[in-house]
């Protein structure tokens, strides 16, 4: 009898059979991969926000110390009261112009400051300030002062100056003339300016015995009196600044004088700029 269902052989028990691998699972022993996180950018941010804190930080005291620095300074080179208002500030972003050396702009400020005997309001304004030592890049100021204040600025005057009211743009002055041994009150007004670093005075009318009278006969009548009081007047009062100071602007405004000075950058290192300017004999 013949069998025609052949059967296939055993396989080989010492042979080698590739092993088969289901879709999705893991190979025999081998670990899952687990996908790492990256922290970096985190660390990176701490790092910012962190720095970012400090120099808002280092900004905010550096804020808070430099104006009392600077305020001793300056009460101590000007021999000001300890007790002097001044106030100070500065522009931009500080920390990078102290590491600079340099302040960009530094700007002081007073209600009343006495200087020389004369008392008014100051603003002053200094660019390319050197911390370090230096010239400064340059420098301006207004002095603002009363009628009082201003009829002291006039004491070396032509004119017979006892008081001073202010009208802007003018300013009348008030004293006496002699004439044939009498004491007679004159009265002139004059409008104010600077002209080569002294204060310019221009009359513009004139009252005498509290009666008006024209400029020119004011010169007519009084002879060479009257033809000097009818000129322009210089005052130089170089004498009563530093020499690194200069007049350039004078203005009445409502009640006050207001004075523009040029400061020379090398005042603050050239003692010669430091000490009283000279006027001409």
């Amino acid at each position: 009898m013949s069998d025609d269902n052949h059967t296939l052989p055993y396989p080989d028990a010492a042979a080698e059979h590739p092993t088969l691998v289901i879709p999705g699972s893991a190979a025999a022993g081998e670990q899952p991969t687990r996908r790492r996180r990256r922290r970096w950018p985190w660390v990176v941010l701490i790092v910012v926000v962190v720095l970012a804190l400090l120099v808002v930080a280092a900004e905010l005291v550096a804020r808070a110390v430099l104006p009392g620095v600077v305020r001793s300074v300056v009460i101590e080179k000007l021999d000001l009261p300890a007790d002097q208002q001044l106030d100070v500030e500065t522009e931009g972003i500080l920390l990078p112009q102290l590491l600079s050396g340099t302040l960009d702009t530094l700007h002081l400020s007073t209600d009343s400051v006495t200087l020389e005997g004369i008392t008014g309001a100051a603003d002053v304004t200094a660019t390319s300030v050197p911390l370090r030592g230096g010239d400064l890049g340059g420098a301006s100021g207004t002095v603002a002062v009363d009628q009082t204040q201003f009829t002291s600025l006039l004491a070396g005057s032509d004119l017979p100056v006892e008081t001073v009211e202010f009208a802007a743009p003018n300013a009348t002055v008030g004293g006496s003339i002699s004439l044939l041994g009498v004491a007679v009150p004159l009265s002139l007004t004059v409008t104010p300016s600077a002209v080569d670093g002294d204060i310019e005075l221009t009359p513009v009318s004139a009252s005498i015995g509290g009666l008006d009278i024209d400029l020119d006969q004011l010169g007519s009548n009084l002879g060479s009196l009257g033809e000097g009081l009818t000129q322009p007047q210089r005052v130089c009062i170089a004498d009563r600044l530093p020499a690194g100071l200069t007049l350039s602007g004078l203005e009445i405004v409502d009640d006050t004088a207001v004075i523009d000075l040029d400061v020379d950058g090398a005042i603050v290192s050239d003692e010669s700029l430091q000490a009283k300017g000279v006027c001409p004999n």
